[in-house]
């Protein structure tokens, strides 16, 4: 991945582009390096896959978030476009299919490329059911240990009276007399020969002369589905998990769509996230601030002592490594961050007081370096004051 080139330097954007100038810059490229603009240009091939890869990872506003974060590296090694790692066994058929799909009118059917562009094209599988979003809230606790959920919701399933056909019991379908069976069209604008979907039976290859009564030749009925999901360990607000055919049931037999579940973490009343450092704020005494000693910080896997130094102040920033969030790619933890806040005794009895009045008495201003910078900037600040007020009352 390391000879991989950034795919908005591909595009020729900028990282803030809008989904708009993304799909313009790629358009441009694809038209220049179309291959049937450049018959047997291998190099024009490479560059119009090369395109089309960096457009499917930006235009898809999910994995563009990643890409922005990790780079090629958020997807891992050996999964082609779909994963931004590259074209191997992607071959240029399924790329002229993403370009078709988002400017053809066309779209994909089973490959990586399939539901990015708004359209299938790719025959039969344009009755691919819908994806569906799942929001789901989860705890702190959850989010940074992994769990398991059980998620209910409403979705359209097969009708059993058909069992998803959509033709009545009984009845059979028959072959689309349009395009033979193969659920495409081919048109021509001169430039490009485009294959798009089949009108009279919408890709499916077959029309239904008796629809289920039950369904009216859909093949989908409602219902209600559980299911369980895994949540791994170290999602964050925003991470999306995809459930692959869990989505809304295929039309008359197509395949059904996905569902993607997006998490969001609820705050919590210790730790403070960001990325993968937590930050904990941790209150001292007052006398252990002043003198020095050892506190108990909590972690994620329990308790860890730190050293507090003689004369430490409040705010003071603390770090443990590798005490953070664990990195759901396997890359290690993050670290912890303390927060040092130093606690002001209350409730004092008339004992504490009296000490309290007789150490004030042995101290003096060197005792509090702090203080005394601070009053000597307010008194320059002050002096400065003084100083352009006088000349500006001069005449």
């Amino acid at each position: 991945m390391a000879d991989k080139r950034d795919f908005y330097e591909i595009l020729g954007v900028s990282s803030s582009a809008s989904q708009d100038e993304i799909k313009k810059a790629y358009r441009k490229l694809a038209m220049q390096y179309h291959p049937d603009k450049n018959p047997g240009d291998t190099v024009a091939e490479e560059k119009f896959k090369e395109a089309t890869e960096a457009y499917e990872v930006l235009s898809d506003e999910g994995k563009r978030q990643q890409y922005d974060q990790f780079g090629h590296a958020a997807f891992g090694p050996g999964r082609g476009a779909a994963g931004a790692g590259g074209f191997g066994g992607v071959d240029l058929e399924e790329a002229l299919r993403t370009f078709m799909g988002a400017f053809g009118g066309g779209g994909g059917g089973g490959s990586i490329f399939d539901n990015f562009f708004g359209g299938g094209g790719g025959g039969r599988n344009n009755n691919r059911g819908s994806d569906l979003r799942f929001d789901l809230e989860i705890d702190f606790e959850e989010a940074v240990f992994g769990s398991r959920r059980d998620l209910s919701y409403n979705v359209n399933v097969e009708c059993d009276t058909c069992n998803g056909s959509g033709a009545a019991p009984g009845s059979q379908k028959k072959q689309c007399a349009t395009c033979k069976g193969t659920g495409q069209v081919i048109s021509s604008n001169g430039l490009f020969h485009m294959r798009q979907t089949c009108p009279d039976c919408g890709g499916t290859g077959y029309v239904i002369g008796s629809p289920c009564p039950d369904c009216r030749g859909t093949g989908q009925k409602k219902g209600k589905r559980t299911i369980t999901v895994r949540i791994p360990q170290g999602v964050e607000t925003g991470s999306r998990l995809r459930v692959q055919g869990k989505g809304e049931g295929g039309v008359q037999g197509g395949e059904p769509g996905d569902l993607y579940v997006i998490l969001h973490v609820k705050d919590h009343e210790i730790f403070e996230r960001h990325d993968l450092d937590l930050l904990v704020e941790v209150p001292v005494p007052l006398q252990t601030a002043v003198l020095g000693g050892d506190v108990q910080v909590p972690t994620l896997e329990g308790f860890s002592r730190i050293k507090i130094p003689a004369g430490t102040q409040s705010g003071k920033m603390m770090r443990i490594r590798n005490k953070g969030v664990k990195d759901p790619r396997g890359y290690g933890h993050g670290d912890l961050h303390v927060r040092v806040q130093i606690e002001t005794p209350t409730h004092l009895s008339g004992k504490q007081k009296k000490a309290l009045r007789q150490l004030e008495e042995v101290m003096d201003a060197a005792n509090f370096p702090v203080n005394e910078k601070f009053q000597k900037q307010v008194k320059e600040f002050t002096h400065r004051r003084e100083e352009l007020e006088k000349l500006s009352t001069a005449t």
